[in-house]
């Protein structure tokens, strides 16, 4: 999964106001469409992605704004929770963008497209909009497993500050990365911050983008990941919190309660 950029960040970190609203299950909203080339991905092999974002006029949208380095977000997420991809598509002249994805497994999944565009008058509109994927065969579904207050990624270790939280509040959350059972304080930027984490809801696949605090300044990240967090929806949700390290892009994931 890419993990550089070159491009700034849009008006420095994305405060709330700039995360997409939502539950990102609507393949349509303000306007603006996500609209694939194809439904399916083959099974077991890497493949290119291809969709379009369309206005009101049905034409192809090519004007984007970076958000947290980049102008695209694409997620890929299987439906019982397994199989994230986060992945950085880039767009050609005509507005087709192309998401480079891992190989995937059978099963049914959701793609996501998260970005920040301008409506009529100019204003930016940050919007998530997904559509279902299938990727053919036989899925062997992973039973999600039980709530936690860590996680494993690499040798490194996770710690949560909680894994319990309210519908509908924010509430802050500390996350503290470890290796060898020492703090680790080497973290380095990637889009712009030193963790970056997604949530996704059980059942429905509902999609939540969680803000992070302060922004990333040299390869000395960590060995706390603080995070503000907003869960809309009670039930079992699927943290993939991801960071990066000596070059190389790390992905966690626990689960958490909400209620």
């Amino acid at each position: 999964m890419p993990a550089s950029s070159s491009m700034p960040a849009h008006d420095g970190m994305p405060g709330m106001d700039d995360m997409p609203t939502g539950d990102g299950l609507a393949a349509e909203s303000a306007g603006f469409r996500f609209v694939p080339t194809t439904t399916s991905v083959p099974a077991g092999q890497g493949a290119s992605f291809t969709f379009r974002i369309t206005g009101a006029d049905g034409r192809p949208v090519t004007a984007f704004e970076p958000d947290q380095t980049k102008l695209m977000h694409f997620y890929l997420i299987r439906s019982d929770l397994a199989g994230f991809q986060h992945v950085h598509p880039t767009m050609a002249g005509d507005g087709t963008w192309t998401a480079p994805l891992a190989a995937a497994t059978p099963g049914t999944y959701r793609a996501y497209a998260s970005f920040i565009t301008k409506d009529a008058s100019g204003k930016p509109v940050p919007l998530m909009l997904s559509q279902g994927v299938t990727v053919p065969g036989t899925p062997e579904t992973v039973p999600l497993p039980s709530p936690s207050t860590t996680a494993q990624a690499d040798g490194y270790g996770l710690s949560l500050s909680s894994n319990r939280f309210m519908t509908g509040m924010r509430q802050d959350l500390t996350v503290t990365v470890s290796k060898d059972g020492k703090p680790v304080t080497d973290l380095q930027p990637y889009l712009d911050t030193y963790g970056h984490l997604t949530a996704f809801h059980e059942g429905d696949l509902a999609i939540a983008h969680l803000h992070p605090h302060g922004t990333a300044e040299g390869d000395h990240g960590g060995p706390e990941l603080k995070f503000e967090v907003m869960l809309p929806k009670a039930g079992s949700w699927r943290l993939f919190l991801q960071f990066q390290t000596g070059g190389v892009l790390h992905t966690a994931a626990v689960t958490v309660t909400v209620g």
